[in-house]
C-alpha cells in the first residue's frame, strides 16, 4: 500500500510541475503578446506622426541646392555654419571671428553657408529661436539675409525671456533696409517656419548637437578663432 501511495504521490507532483510549467508558459507567451501589441501601436503612432509631419518646406532665395542653408560667396571652400540666434556663444563668435569669415569671403576664398537652426527653443517662452531663424528666411527672401543676422545678434535677448516680439523683428527687418508690408506679412505668416524645422532636422542628422558648430568642406573645426578658422580654409583649399 505505502508504494503505490509513494507512486500516486510522485505522479501528483509530476502533475503539478507540469500544470505549473503550462501557466508559466500561458504566462509568458501573454507577455510576449501584449510586448508585440505595444510595439505594433508604438509603430503605428509613429507613422501617424510622421505622416502627419510635412515634409513640405519652401527654402528661401539664396539658398543652397539641398535647402538647408543661406549661401554667401563663390569660393571653393565651404563653410557651414550652424547657429542658434539665441545662443550667446554664437554672438560671441561672430564678434570674434565673424568678419574673418567675412573677409575669406570677400577674397574669393571661401563661401559660408549660414544654417539658422532652432536649438534653443526650450530657452524662450514663445519659441524665439524658431521664429527668430523663419524670420532670417524672409530677410533673405528680401535680400538681406547678413544684414539682418547682423542686426539680430546685435540686439540678442536674454535666455530665458519671451525673446524679441514679432513686431521687434519687423523692426530690426526694416531698420536694415527690407520692405516693413512684405518682410512684416512674412514673419507673422510664419512663411519659413517649416524651411527652419528642415534646417534644425537636417542639422540633427548630420550630427550636430550644439552651437556654433563650424565645418570647412564637411570636417568640423575644433578651434573657432579667426586664426584657426584661417587655417582650415587654407588647408582645405590646398
Amino acid at each position: 500500500m505505502s508504494s503505490r501511495k509513494g507512486q500516486k504521490n510522485a505522479a501528483r507532483v509530476v502533475r503539478e510541475q507540469i500544470a505549473r510549467e503550462r501557466r508559466r508558459k500561458r504566462a509568458l507567451w501573454a507577455t510576449v503578446a501584449a510586448v508585440a501589441v505595444l510595439v505594433i501601436a508604438g509603430l503605428i503612432g509613429w507613422s501617424v506622426f510622421n505622416s502627419q509631419k510635412s515634409d513640405t518646406f519652401t527654402a528661401p532665395p539664396g539658398a543652397n541646392d539641398a535647402g538647408t542653408g543661406i549661401v554667401l560667396g563663390s569660393g571653393k571652400v565651404t563653410i557651414d555654419l550652424y547657429e542658434d540666434y539665441l545662443c550667446p556663444v554664437c554672438r560671441n563668435f561672430q564678434e570674434t571671428s565673424g568678419p574673418t569669415i567675412d573677409k575669406l569671403v570677400a577674397d574669393g576664398k571661401a563661401r559660408v553657408v549660414y544654417h539658422p537652426v532652432a536649438f534653443l527653443n526650450r530657452f524662450s517662452t514663445t519659441e524665439y529661436s524658431t521664429r527668430s531663424s523663419a524670420a532670417s528666411g524672409c530677410a533673405a527672401k528680401g535680400g538681406k539675409f547678413k544684414e539682418f543676422t547682423d542686426a539680430l545678434f546685435a540686439r540678442q535677448p536674454a535666455e530665458g525671456s519671451a525673446g524679441l516680439s514679432n513686431d521687434e523683428l519687423i523692426d530690426i527687418g526694416a531698420g536694415v533696409g527690407l520692405n516693413r508690408d512684405d518682410f512684416g506679412s512674412c514673419v507673422k505668416d510664419g512663411t519659413y517656419k517649416p524651411w527652419t524645422e528642415k534646417v534644425t532636422d537636417d542639422a540633427s542628422r548630420a550630427g550636430v548637437t550644439g552651437t556654433p558648430t563650424i565645418k570647412v568642406d564637411g570636417k568640423d573645426v575644433a578651434d573657432r578663432s579667426p586664426q584657426g578658422i584661417t587655417a582650415a580654409v587654407e588647408a582645405a583649399g590646398k
